[in-house]
């Protein structure tokens, strides 16, 4: 909790030394995850530092100096054998730091922040010029660290949650229905959709390159290239008439998210869907901040609003993108009423249906 407006300085410090702690923390976590230490913890413990360097093929000085810092933060617990000491990772800290499939898996907001954190000298500039830094800049920890994040939500809970709003279930259960994910990322909310509605078919876009190519490459594992088609464009290029459109968390990235919905708007058939599922923050500011409002701001100053504002002309509009900001978007896309779908405990996210 921030100390209040009017907080003495000696507060003010605690706070900062508190935020710094985290920021230490999140690299170190960023340094274990990367160099595969965790994961060699939770399949190999209790080990030594040797033995975790050897294993990983990384330098014994550096593992033992880290492995100290984890078990100072408790993270990992310390033990002795034979008078040496030696390491192992709890159940919880290894699945939620090393099990991808996991609701609770959380590694890759670490290898989030610190591609952000290697840019901050773009990110300075960027703050003093209007200029942008782009999730190409960003490169791939951050490309793969929000497909990892969201991928265990959408294979495990993406189902259930659409079958449970009946109308719009009806809709994908169309024989034949085709289904367009816009944004579509590393392809794991698509792989997700054609999983769901096996009758249809599913066409996945996306502008960056090389989260089209690695989502080629989930979808071939997945044994799905004949039901699901990948498409290197903008969300503005979508070619046929579709049963449904979706927008997984990227709306509030998009430059030109008025013109984006007005594609999908004339792309999705009358009686068909439009869903879009994006940040569940509040539809005006709370005081003070809460968690979801302090987690999406931090996004959006180090990520999705530099990305936006590195192309021209852009909205703007940043991570904490509000309802009654969607319904303006919509309204001026053409479509009518905005519904707040009732799907909830999806992680930190609302769904919302435009209607034509």
């Amino acid at each position: 909790m921030s100390p209040h407006a009017h907080a003495p300085a000696d507060e003010w410090a605690e706070h900062v030394l508190t935020a710094a702690l985290g920021a230490m923390d999140t690299l170190a976590i960023h340094l274990g995850d990367r160099l595969g230490w965790y994961r060699a913890l939770a399949s190999d413990g209790p080990i030594t530092p040797d033995a975790l360097a050897e294993r990983t093929g990384t330098h014994p000085r550096y593992a033992r100096e880290w492995l100290a810092h984890q078990a100072a933060a408790g993270f990992v617990v310390e033990a002795e054998i034979d008078g040496a000491p030696v390491y192992s990772l709890p159940a919880g800290a290894a699945e939620a730091l090393t099990d991808g499939g996991s609701l609770v898996y959380v590694a890759p907001i670490a290898r989030m922040l610190a591609a952000a954190a290697t840019q901050m000298p773009a990110l300075i500039e960027a703050y003093r010029t209007g200029g942008g830094v782009s999730w190409a800049q960003l490169g791939d920890d951050a490309r793969w660290a929000q497909g990892d994040v969201n991928r265990p939500w959408f294979e495990t809970m993406l189902a259930p949650a659409l079958a449970s709003v009946p109308d719009l279930h009806a809709v994908l259960s169309r024989p034949g229905a085709r289904i367009a994910d816009v944004a579509c990322g590393a392809g794991w909310s698509a792989i997700a959709l054609a999983r769901a509605y096996p009758t249809a078919m599913v066409t996945g876009v996306d502008v960056d390159e090389p989260s089209i190519a690695r989502a080629r490459e989930h979808v071939t594992a997945a044994g799905l290239e004949d039901r699901v088609t990948l498409v290197h464009s903008d969300g503005g290029a979508l070619e046929g008439t579709f049963d449904a459109v979706f927008v997984f968390e990227a709306l509030h990235d998009m430059p030109r998210p008025v013109e984006v919905l007005a594609a999908i708007r004339d792309a999705v058939k009358a009686d068909g869907a439009v869903v879009i599922m994006d940040e569940g923050v509040a539809d005006h500011p709370p005081e003070p901040g809460d968690t979801v409002e302090r987690l999406m701001y931090g996004y959006s100053v180090l990520i999705c609003l530099p990305d936006s504002m590195a192309s021209t002309p852009s909205a703007a509009t940043g991570t904490v993108m509000r309802a009654p900001m969607l319904r303006d978007y919509a309204t001026q896309a053409g479509f009518g009423e905005v519904e707040v779908l009732p799907i909830e405990d999806f992680a930190f996210f609302r769904f919302y249906r435009l209607h034509h």
